[in-house]
């Protein structure tokens, strides 16, 4: 009858253990399931940020719960039931810490991709990191630990602090800075004054991480961006004129090199991909050079790099369409003439 007795008393602590882990699995498993399918119905996006933040945390909340209903049942002596007491406040407000980290993080991407953040990771990181500050400072708070003191010592330090990491803060002001202005902005392509240039793909609290068409990174601490020149090729628009230089000989006509040229720039834009079909290309004659008349080609493409493909088709289709029509792109040649005049001495020469 006594091992009846402690056999009992050992089972039920074990059953809600059993039990808030079953319960978790089945919140995991099914009711989140289908609160994130219904999520996908509704217009507000951020209910899906809720749900998702969710995940494996409720697991845990409920083992949790299991486990403070196993204490209860359980004999323990005072402090102990004290000390297990707080083990598991901590351990729930922990829990809650993560979840409005994740919240914070996922409210911020949300908010980013309706442009009314940059997509930058420097607020995500931030949000981060006062939603982990809060939790902290309210787990202290619930042991009996007076924050006062604390936030004192750390306004005290952050002056030491401060001066200690001058570089770190110059370049996480500039970052803000420079998310703030929105003078570059994630996506944009941009040409630095020391020549490097590439689309922006992230400001982070340190760096702004550049990908250059070879397909390659570089990092350029903020405080370096926001004091250098920059060409920003996505601003003020995206569209931008394409310019390339042709010269056609002396004997040339130029009213028919003028219409052959716009022509062919014309069906460019309206065929090759990247062109802006609405736009009327035309040419400015600039130079009289040694061989040529020079002139430069206006076109549009709808970015940056398409000015690479348009260039390329543009003079595969020009040097056809030249040679078609008899217009002849010259050699580059200097005509020399000699003058024959009468001898001269020259002293140390013998004639």
């Amino acid at each position: 009858m006594n091992l009846f007795t402690n056999a009992e008393e050992f089972m039920l602590p074990l059953a809600f253990i059993a039990g808030g882990a079953l319960a978790g699995i089945i919140v995991e498993k099914v009711v989140l399931r289908r609160l994130r399918t219904l999520t996908r119905q509704t217009p507000w996006e951020g209910d899906e940020v809720v749900v998702t933040s969710l995940k494996g945390i409720t697991f845990y909340a409920f083992f949790i719960a299991g486990i403070y209903g196993a204490l209860l049942r359980t004999p323990l002596t005072e402090r102990t039931r004290e000390v297990t007491g707080k083990a598991i406040l901590v351990l729930l407000l922990l829990l809650a810490t993560v979840l409005l980290v994740r919240l914070a993080a996922g409210f911020v991407t949300l908010y980013a991709k309706k442009a009314v953040l940059p997509s930058t990771s420097i607020f995500t990181n931030l949000a981060k990191a006062i939603a982990f500050t809060i939790g902290m400072l309210i787990i202290l708070q619930s042991l009996g630990i007076s924050i006062t003191p604390l936030l004192t010592a750390l306004g005290v330090g952050g002056l030491a602090v401060a001066l200690a990491l001058q570089d770190t803060l110059s370049n996480l002001f500039s970052g803000l800075h420079i998310i703030a202005t929105r003078q570059i902005r994630p996506g944009d392509y941009i040409r630095l004054s020391s020549g490097e240039e590439g689309y922006v793909t992230d400001i982070s609290w340190r760096n702004t991480v550049i990908r250059t068409l070879p397909n390659n990174t570089v990092i350029v601490p903020n405080s370096k961006l926001a004091g250098a020149i920059v060409t920003n090729f996505h601003l003020p628009e995206t569209e931008m004129s394409i310019l390339l230089d042709v010269g056609v000989s002396y004997d040339s006509d130029l009213e028919h090199v003028e219409k052959v040229t716009v022509e062919v720039a014309r069906d460019l834009l309206r065929e090759v991909q990247g062109g802006v079909a609405t736009f009327e290309p035309f040419i400015r004659y600039n130079a009289f050079s040694d061989s040529s008349i020079n002139f430069t080609v206006i076109m549009r493409g709808c970015e940056y790099v398409d000015q690479y493909l348009i260039k390329h088709e543009f003079v595969k289709r020009l040097h056809r369409r030249y040679l078609a029509e008899g217009i002849e792109i010259p050699f580059p040649i200097r005509t020399v003439r000699l003058q024959h005049g009468p001898a001269s001495n020259i002293p140390g020469e013998t004639l």
